[in-house]
């Protein structure tokens, strides 16, 4: 969907998610206020609120009353293309087997020290 094609809460919240992934917001940054949202995007509040909303129901930001919205720890997971979770998920795995690996060898140094 290109620029022209979003609706205003759309671009805002997609806003937000390239800020995540370029790194500029990570886990715990608090978002500016809804008045400060508003302002930077000349939209309504609503329009800004209902750009949260989504976000939140996306797991990429929580929010508490009076204190404002902030960036989930996981936000990045959330936000990151198919193709990235499937190197990370690839990346753990290696690292699972290269630990099992190094206890393996541990143990039979270990034994053929013993004998």
């Amino acid at each position: 969907m290109t620029d022209d094609a979003m609706q205003p809460y759309q671009r805002i919240a997609q806003d937000v998610r390239d800020q995540i992934r370029l790194g500029r917001l990570t886990g715990g940054d608090k978002l500016p206020s809804t008045r400060e949202l508003a302002d930077r995007y000349d939209v309504a509040p609503g329009t800004v609120q209902r750009a949260l909303a989504e976000l939140r129901s996306g797991g990429i930001i929580y929010s508490h009353q009076g204190r404002g919205s902030y960036i989930r720890e996981s936000a990045l997971d959330a936000v990151a293309d198919p193709t990235t979770r499937a190197i990370k998920r690839l990346e753990e795995q290696v690292a699972g087997l290269t630990a099992r690996l190094e206890r393996l060898e541990n143990g039979r140094d270990a034994v053929e020290s013993d004998s």
